[in-house]
């Protein structure tokens, strides 16, 4: 008999939703939430989930809701692939959870602790190598908590150390598994496990079990690349917009500099050729002026000199002064 996954939140939440496994869902969070005894006296699911009949919503969130004796609030969801905005998703749903608990004229000294445990199956901590992350309100610099309204635990199941051992480790082990023979193993490390092996085997000897998890992993898939299309086409959309823009902005700031370039290059090559210009009409000019001096010297009059030059008498004059 091939084993179902524990990884999918459909058989999940059966084996952990189920009150008839209450000591399953108790020693797992013990492991990872290492809470007094005492708060697990009168431990409640508030959304149960037994009817293996039917799934009417393939992708209904199927978290795990539990409350403890003290009113804490915890929430254990699986994710199996990378979703977009995950972290400000856990955020959000984890802030609700605060939100939710008093209704109008409440005080806020009811509102009771929130937890969030989020099983991943891929890295969604890139920072971290640690399997297990926890998340509280600190303050930056001394590290003291603010209060301890709010708490996210990250198990991250590509991360487990294979050469350690406890509680948590084994119970990430157990979601992790594939082969009867892991799961062998892992069941005579703890009563809680070996419970929870028992009732996957039954789970997956159900035939309508097997069909309707199929069913709903299916959907899941479906609505993953879906996901996953959608942002590889916005991905291209965005290349081919940026690309058209930057070309475009590229042109603009081309002809601006080519213009300010053009400019500046017209204004000195037009520098240069004022000068040469001048130059040559102050040379032209000089000559004129020894010309005209000579002739004057010589005793020739000033007509006699514009009637010679072609040159105006009162310019031959204002050249003589």
């Amino acid at each position: 008999m091939t084993l179902l996954s524990a990884r999918s939140d459909y058989i999940f939440k059966l084996i952990f939703a189920d009150e008839r496994n209450l000591n399953c869902l108790q020693n797992f969070l013990q492991a990872v939430l290492n809470l007094q005894h005492d708060e697990f006296t009168g431990l409640k699911i508030t959304d149960p989930f037994l009817q293996r009949e039917s799934l009417d919503d393939k992708l209904g969130i199927l978290d795990v809701k539990v409350e403890t004796t003290s009113g804490q609030r915890i929430d254990i969801e699986i994710q199996l692939w990378d979703m977009p905005d995950m972290r400000s998703r856990i955020t959000y749903y984890l802030s609700n959870m605060v939100t939710e608990q008093l209704s109008s004229g409440s005080p806020y000294r009811d509102l009771c602790r929130a937890v969030s445990i989020v099983i991943v199956d891929y890295p969604l901590l890139k920072e971290t190598q640690n399997h297990h992350a926890v998340f509280q309100m600190i303050e930056k610099t001394e590290h003291f908590p603010f209060n301890d309204l709010m708490e996210i635990n990250v198990l991250d199941l590509t991360k487990i150390p294979q050469n350690q051992s406890g509680d948590l480790i084994n119970w990430m082990k157990f979601l992790k598994a594939e082969r009867e023979e892991e799961f062998e193993v892992l069941a005579k490390t703890n009563t809680a496990i070996g419970q929870a092996y028992t009732v996957l085997r039954e789970l997956s000897d159900d035939e309508v079990t097997r069909l309707r998890n199929e069913s709903y992993l299916k959907a899941k898939r479906d609505e993953w690349s879906r996901v996953a299309g959608a942002r590889e086409e916005g991905l291209e959309e965005g290349l081919q917009k940026g690309l058209e823009e930057g070309l475009q902005k590229g042109r603009t700031e081309g002809l601006q500099k080519g213009i300010q370039k053009g400019l500046q290059k017209g204004i000195q090559k037009g520098r240069a050729e004022g000068r040469a210009e001048g130059l040559q009409k102050g040379e032209i000019l000089g000559i004129t002026k020894l010309i005209l001096a000579m002739a004057k010297n010589n005793g020739i009059s000033a007509e006699d000199i514009s009637s010679l030059t072609g040159i105006p008498l009162s310019q031959v004059e204002e050249i003589l002064k």
